[in-house]
């Protein structure tokens, strides 16, 4: 038996006090005299006998009453817990897009809000951490109405930091009883996120009744030409082979083409459809086929926004650069310095400054504005550059000196592979690849740069620098023949290709929700106006940096909903984008919690939602015995009226 308030039970030694009261109780006798002394001396032997009895049965009883009493306040009770604390319950409900889809007792997301709100005890406090929200210390009717309002959500939360709030939510409350529940499919989670730190919590693992699942992977453009170009549709089957299934394309929401596709087992395939040119093309791809998850059988695309990007190069025709920038991704020229339109500078999204002997100024001039406003350039020296007119530049653009010219024969060796340059341009590292070699390099004093390519001393041979507006590209070396073999080397493509890329974010075919993605708006905007995104349910401002020609936005946390959104400049349309849902939310790779119980004993795991609120609160259960020392305490006053009022000796 154990007390929520032992330290009343200190009042028991007023025990004293009853005990005291009848054992000095003073009685005064009256002596009466009989004339049969003999026969009255037996009857008051009898009679103090008698009494004596009662007197200790009213002491046991009023001692009885007085225990009992306190017994009462100290509120004794039987638990497993050592302690009485207080009780706060730590659910975390993965309501990610995979949840939303089918189980045994109905959709896995809604069954399992109702089991919570069954099961769940009112008298608890909560924490709720949902993959969208989190609600702290709420009791159980915000629970229940923050449950009713909760929908399915592309944004995911992976275990590592959910169990991260969990430790950090339980060390801010003391002198309470933590139980901790996740409720999850635990898709994509795997055993290292569980370490021996991880907290105590129970695991209830999602099922969905089916085991196959359809989906589109990817969409891509071939065969574009003046009539016509074709879709090409990557299906991927997880699950076993599946035969005739329908599939279509939209242009919104009307239909273009039908037809069916068959799929073997735990494969890919691609579906093609051949489509006429049309002025505006906003895609819809849609598989009729009942599996795991709905979501994926959809696809948006938006075939409008295969736009080029401006690249003029100031010097000498080149023939490489009009090889690379082709007309088919860029709108590409080359000029003189003597005859460049300095009226369309600005209307560039990246500038090839090729080996130029000298810088004028007024080309200078018009470089600056063109840099502050967003615009790239690439800066590749000339042999016989003026360095006067080449520092003017670089100071004009706040990125450092350039040395005077060191003739050395030098190979270019390293290639950074982690800078956003080479992203997607290589599948491993490569090391076997013959070096390609410069005569000589124009040293570069600068900061905030960061090496693309260096040569053999550590040096770099192409470097970036960030300015306050766009970035500089600075190649250290003259490229031409005589002075370089770099032009002959592969390397030359990938890099002035993404040069060329990286300048200007056009919108593309598509994007992800719920990741960073940063898109290049061409378009003028007022001081005060800003871009929105909208779409027939919401209408969000996202992030935003403007220029003179374009405005850069960022999307992150929003949209969370596949689908057409509109960009809007003062209410009016300028773009339109193309959203999908998460392409991990597609995956069949679900943790098996019994393997991570062996490996974690901090891991339990139930069946239902029921079960483990069932467990916890018969683990937690209180008895409570105050009520039954107060029924005691009742009985035995009525025990001592009913003594003293029928016992006569």
């Amino acid at each position: 038996m154990q007390f929520k308030h032992p330290e009343i039970l200190y009042f028991l030694a007023l025990l004293i006090i009853p005990i005291l009261v009848h054992l000095f109780q003073l009685q005064k006798f009256v002596k009466v005299p009989f004339t049969n002394v003999a026969f009255l001396q037996k009857l008051a032997q009898q009679t103090r006998k008698s009494s004596r009895i009662k007197k200790w049965l009213i002491l046991a009883i009023r001692m009885l009453v007085l225990a009992a009493i306190i017994f009462a306040f100290s509120q004794p009770y039987f638990s497993n817990n050592k302690n009485i604390q207080n009780q706060h319950t730590f659910i975390y409900l993965d309501n990610s897009l995979s949840i939303n889809t089918k189980g045994e007792k109905g959709n896995l997301l809604q069954t399992s809000i109702q089991e919570i709100i069954e099961n769940a005890p009112e008298k608890d406090s909560y924490s709720l951490l949902t993959n969208l929200e989190f609600h702290e210390n709420i009791k159980f009717p915000e629970l229940k109405n923050i449950l009713l309002n909760t929908k399915e959500t592309s944004k995911n939360l992976d275990v590592a930091t959910v169990l991260l709030k969990i430790e950090t939510e339980n060390k801010t409350k003391t002198n309470t009883l933590h139980k901790n529940i996740l409720i999850s499919d635990f898709q994509n989670t795997y055993n290292n996120q569980f370490t021996n730190v991880t907290p105590l919590f129970s695991a209830i693992k999602l099922k969905a009744s089916q085991k196959n699942n359809i989906s589109v992977d990817s969409v891509f453009i071939s065969n574009a030409n003046a009539t016509n170009f074709t879709v090409n549709i990557l299906v991927q089957n997880k699950g076993i082979p599946q035969i005739n299934i329908p599939i279509a394309i939209y242009n919104q929401e009307k239909l273009i083409s039908k037809q069916s596709f068959s799929i073997e087992e735990n494969t890919n395939t691609t579906v093609q459809f051949t489509i006429q040119n049309q002025p505006t093309f906003l895609g819809k791809i849609e598989i009729t086929f009942s599996d795991v998850f709905p979501f994926d059988n959809v696809f948006y695309f938006n075939l409008n926004n295969n736009k080029k990007i401006n690249v003029l190069a100031i010097g000498d025709d080149v023939k490489y650069l009009s090889k690379i920038y082709t007309k088919e991704a860029f709108n590409f020229a080359n000029t003189t310095q003597q005859n460049v339109n300095y009226n369309s500078i600005l209307k560039q999204q990246i500038i090839v400054l090729n080996e130029l002997e000298n810088i004028s100024e007024i080309l200078t001039k018009s470089l600056l504005e063109f840099s502050k406003n967003g615009g790239n350039l690439v800066i590749i020296p000339n042999e016989k550059s003026q360095l006067n007119s080449y520092n003017n530049l670089l100071s004009s653009l706040k990125i450092g000196t350039v040395k005077p010219i060191i003739k050395d024969t030098l190979k270019i060796t390293t290639i950074h592979y982690s800078h956003p340059l080479f992203q997607n341009v290589f599948s491993k590292k490569v090391s076997n690849f013959q070096y390609p070699n410069v005569q000589s390099y124009f040293p570069l004093t600068t900061k905030n740069n960061s090496k693309i390519v260096s040569f053999e001393n550590g040096f770099p041979f192409i470097q970036q620098i960030n300015t306050a507006g766009g970035k500089v590209y600075w190649l250290s070396s003259a490229i031409h023949k005589t002075n370089s073999n770099f032009l002959n080397s592969p390397l030359i493509v990938p890099v002035f290709y993404n040069f060329g890329k990286l300048s200007f974010t056009h919108p593309q075919l598509y994007y992800r929700v719920a990741k960073e993605n940063k898109i290049d708006i061409e378009t003028s905007v007022k001081k005060d106006v800003v871009l929105q995104i909208s779409s027939p349910e919401n209408a969000f401002i996202p992030l935003q940096e403007t220029y003179q020609n374009k405005v850069t936005i960022t999307t992150n946390e929003q949209p969370l909903t596949a689908g057409f959104y509109t960009i809007l400049k003062e209410n009016e349309p300028i773009d339109q984008l193309a959203f999908n849902a998460p392409k991990e939310e597609s995956s069949l790779d679900f943790l098996d919690l019994e393997i991570s119980k062996k490996d974690n004993k901090n891991i339990e795991t139930a069946s239902s939602i029921k079960s483990v609120f069932q467990k916890i609160n018969k683990k937690n259960e209180v008895h409570w015995l105050w009520k039954w020392f107060l029924a005691l305490a009742i009985v035995s006053l009525f025990l001592e009226i009913f003594i003293l009022k029928f016992y006569k000796p």
